[in-house]
């Protein structure tokens, strides 16, 4: 979707300050926030990809104005809320009425086995892909309403397929049901002054990795 959350290439946010020696966390809370994310995410009433949806479709001051993981909980609520993990009552008031069942099946003990095992995302191809490692392709300039991996300042580009993954499940399918279907992913490299004009002073190249249906053939 085009959300303030896509800010590849925009101007007037200020410049990127990297923290020297940063911590993995910068307040206790952070790690909570991160081990409720996981623990309810174990229901698996949704996946990784409507999770970032529901952080991208934030409202934008609110977006803008959180930090990294005051977005994680605002989704989190939110998907809990939707799936019947909770209710607004109990999130207005903090306190449980009842009227929802939110007890995470993902223990403590399960945390290593569950993170090393991750979530994989290659599957068989049901097809045989369009597009192979050389091939010159244009992004399409797409616009859609919900999560996708191919962001704005990338759209409408030309670019060289530089590696082929295989099928993976399609993202921005998956952001709208758990049984999207799988599309060949492709790296692609595109020169910077494809993607920020002539005048720009980076002169290297970038490289994304994309879906066949974000491709076609220039």
């Amino acid at each position: 979707m085009n959300g303030p959350h896509d800010m590849g290439g925009e101007q007037n946010y200020g410049p990127v300050r990297p923290e020297p020696e940063e911590p993995i966390f910068h307040a206790e809370w952070e790690a909570r926030a991160l081990a409720i994310t996981l623990a309810v995410g174990a229901h698996g009433r949704w996946n990784i990809d409507m999770s970032r949806f529901a952080r991208e479709a934030l409202p934008p001051a609110l977006y803008l104005n959180s930090t990294y993981y005051e977005r994680w909980i605002a989704a989190l609520e939110h998907l809990m809320v939707k799936h019947g993990l909770l209710t607004a009552e109990e999130l207005s008031s903090g306190r449980p009425d009842g009227g929802a069942k939110a007890t995470p099946p993902l223990v403590a003990e399960r945390v290593p086995e569950v993170l090393a095992t991750g979530g994989p995302t290659s599957r068989p191809a049901r097809r045989v892909p369009q597009f192979g490692v050389g091939d010159r392709v244009r992004t399409r300039n797409l616009h859609p309403a919900t999560h996708t991996r191919l962001p704005k300042y990338a759209r409408g580009k030309t670019g060289e397929i530089v590696l082929a993954h295989g099928p993976h499940v399609f993202a921005d399918a998956s952001a709208l049901a758990a049984d999207a279907p799988a599309e060949p992913l492709y790296a692609v490299r595109f020169a910077a002054d494809e993607l920020w004009g002539p005048d720009a002073r980076f002169r290297g190249s970038v490289t994304l990795d994309l879906w066949e249906p974000h491709l076609e053939r220039t």
